[in-house]
């Protein structure tokens, strides 16, 4: 590869035991009628803080930046740290996006023919730190702040507005802090391929502001767990449940359906409602040291209060994987997933391209 310019070579083809820190950079390019041309791209820098302890974890720096030719933007900048000895973990989020969305209503069986265009504007921060106290478990809190704004009034006669489902169409401002619980007994926090993660917080959340009446709280609980079937070989199994809890459901802080890591296949926010569970198993192939094959399948539901198997919506899928960072286990992921069909509708899709493992 010495045809490449140094910094290419640096970013995408590091010696496989370096632990220096690393820095790479993922292009995006997009367009749509709503958007117009999307630009932009994402930043992830990796470093050890005690590059001495192979038992230290990977921290990280990662931002995310899109422009269109509308002049919407999205933009993201997230910490992953890791004191040495793994003894202290903290994570900090900070997004703004002024994007437009799909909204579909809310429920498990939404119809594309309701597709409302909604106008978002929100802020987000989070800040979560946990403890090591005993073998492998961790006890700490979360908290934040966020803000949501709609223009509720740009279409009088979409579902955002009609719908008697949907609640606090203007959005609102709140905040949240709560406990949080960790069991992680992984070999590795990029690349995992044994152990298992055991993560479950809980958000008490008050409304501020224009919207100082709302209280409410949010659960979230993910188990993870990997197995080394052969050298090449790891399957992994990932359940998420996620509750919102209070007698007010604003529909922007619904759990919901679809992302690049679970639920593939679906657009993000298509099914929404009070409660959200879904699951898949993933089956891992390293090719070699910088290529690896993973095929996926899953299943998932929101539902407002009952949960029912008949209402499971599948998903499946596979994608590659490119390893720009052998040592750290840092890669780059393509998958293309696939759900349901629903009835009159073509079969639901979604490609993605994004840093690390879908989970």
């Amino acid at each position: 590869m010495n045809f490449l310019p140094k910094f290419i070579r640096k970013m995408y083809f590091r010696p496989d035991s370096s632990r220096e820190p690393g820095f790479v950079l993922l292009p995006a390019l997009s367009s749509a009628p709503e958007t117009g041309v999307e630009f932009g791209g994402a930043a992830l820098y990796s470093f050890y803080t005690d590059p001495t302890d192979r038992g230290t974890r990977v921290s990280s720096l990662f931002g995310y930046s899109t422009l269109t030719t509308k002049g919407q933007t999205k933009l993201s900048l997230n910490a992953n740290y890791w004191t040495p000895q793994n003894k202290f973990h903290f994570t900090v989020n900070t997004s703004y996006y002024n994007f437009p969305f799909n909204f579909y209503g809310v429920g498990n069986n939404t119809r594309k023919a309701d597709a409302d265009l909604v106008d978002e504007r929100r802020y987000k921060y989070s800040f979560n730190g946990e403890k090591l106290i005993g073998d492998n478990i961790y006890i700490g809190f979360v908290s934040g702040f966020f803000k949501y704004f709609y223009k509720y009034d740009k279409n009088p006669h979409g579902i955002l507005n009609t719908d008697p489902d949907v609640q606090d169409k203007r959005g609102g401002s709140n905040v949240y802090v709560g406990p949080s619980f960790t069991f992680d007994n992984r070999n590795n926090n990029t690349y995992t391929t044994r152990g298992m993660i055991i993560n479950a917080y809980y958000n008490v959340i008050h409304g501020v502001f224009a919207n100082n009446s709302y209280a409410g709280g949010f659960f979230n609980i993910e188990y993870s767990q990997f197995f080394q079937l052969a050298p090449k070989f790891v399957l992994g199994v990932d359940i998420q449940e996620q509750s919102l809890t209070g007698a007010r459901s604003p529909f922007y802080l619904l759990p919901q359906m679809g992302s690049d890591e679970l639920m593939r296949g679906y657009y993000g926010g298509r099914y929404r409602d009070r409660n959200y569970i879904a699951g898949q198993t993933e089956l891992r192939y390293r090719i070699a040291n910088r290529f690896g094959l993973a095929g996926f399948v899953g299943t998932g539901e929101v539902f407002h209060s009952t949960f029912t198997t008949a209402q499971l919506k599948p998903n499946y899928g596979g994608g590659f994987r490119y390893f720009f960072d052998v040592e750290k286990g840092l890669a780059v992921r393509l998958d293309y997933g696939v759900g349901q069909q629903p009835a009159g509708e073509k079969r639901e899709s979604g490609f993605y391209i994004a840093l690390g493992q879908s989970f």
